[in-house]
């Protein structure tokens, strides 16, 4: 007699801040609200693939869910911190300046420039090093930069010593502003003494910026990628109207960021770790002319923080 065959259900995956019911896919495709099945912004094999996350990070991420029975909705900070976990072991170290405020070094030689050793992966000790340019003229995050600093500010303001990644101790000496009052340029002074990163006299600084060469930089546009949706549940929370709460600000691009040279030859599809900034991928929309890069992942874990608090340890400061 045969046996009867067998039949297993199982509740169907639903992440936080996404819809991923087909029909609700294609209507964002076919409506023009993201640009394609590939957009990273959509929970698509294509979509996760352009914005970088690595497959294995998908893989341990279904692995720790499991399979249940009853519909439950799963954090999609909890792919994120997925995604953070392998990158942080495999993820190629870069610098990248977003938001660029031009320093100029005063006491370096004009026209003249010299390689630094910078690491690779601080995870991964077989990754090795790589060179990067130091020159007079630099690039640094606006954001790293205040005329009026307020007390927890320590990175650079009028009159501070920082450090700069791999290269020298640099203090802030002038700075530069337009005819309507926007700082446009900062003076220094560098350490000569301080290569490498540490002064021979034992000083301290409390800051340490990333920055870029000027005169050897990669022109780039940044791809600043958030969720779709606005709400944790769009469709529940807007009572099947889930266009309503699409996310306005889910694409911000940024144009005139600046790059190290060695990520001008990053590969399609690849993923790396822009410095103190999050991890990106280089898009097939880049150029000789102007590299793409897409926002894989922040830094900053908020799963790991939510789980902090959660078991009531304090939260890492980051």
């Amino acid at each position: 007699v045969p046996s009867r065959p067998r039949q297993y259900e199982f509740s169907r995956l639903n992440l936080t801040y996404n819809v991923l019911s087909k029909r609700r896919l294609i209507q964002l495709v076919e409506d023009g609200h993201v640009r394609g099945w590939d957009d990273p912004r959509l929970p698509t094999v294509s979509g996760l693939r352009r914005r970088g996350v690595p497959p294995a990070a998908i893989r341990d991420f279904a692995k720790r869910i499991g399979v249940t029975k009853s519909d439950a909705t799963v954090e999609t900070q909890y792919l994120d911190h997925c995604m953070r976990e392998l990158l942080n072991k495999i993820a190629l170290r870069r610098m990248a300046v977003l938001n660029p405020l031009k320093v100029v070094i005063k006491n370096y030689p004009e026209g003249e420039s010299e390689e630094l050793d910078a690491v690779n992966n601080p995870e991964d000790d077989a990754a090795g090093s790589r060179k990067v340019q130091f020159s007079r003229e630099l690039w640094i995050e606006r954001d790293d930069f205040m005329e009026n600093p307020p007390r927890k500010f320590f990175r650079l303001a009028p009159g501070r010593e920082v450090r700069l990644r791999y290269a020298y101790f640099v203090t802030c000496t002038d700075v530069v502003k337009d005819d309507a009052g926007e700082v446009i340029e900062l003076r220094c002074t560098y350490d000569p003494e301080t290569r490498g990163g540490n002064a021979p006299d034992g000083r301290k600084v409390k800051a340490t910026m990333h920055w870029v060469s000027a005169a050897h930089a990669v022109d780039a546009e940044i791809r600043q990628y958030e969720h779709l949706f606005a709400s944790e549940n769009p469709v529940g929370d807007r009572h099947g109207d889930f266009l309503a709460d699409l996310n306005p600000d889910s694409l911000s691009i940024l144009t005139g960021c600046k790059l190290e040279p060695a990520l001008a030859d990053a590969a399609v599809g690849e993923t790396v770790q822009f410095e103190r900034l999050g991890y990106y991928c280089a898009d097939p929309d880049g150029s000789n002319a102007t590299a793409v890069f897409n926002r894989t992942v922040g830094l900053r874990d908020q799963w790991a923080r939510m789980q902090n608090r959660q078991a009531g340890a304090p939260a890492k400061k980051g």
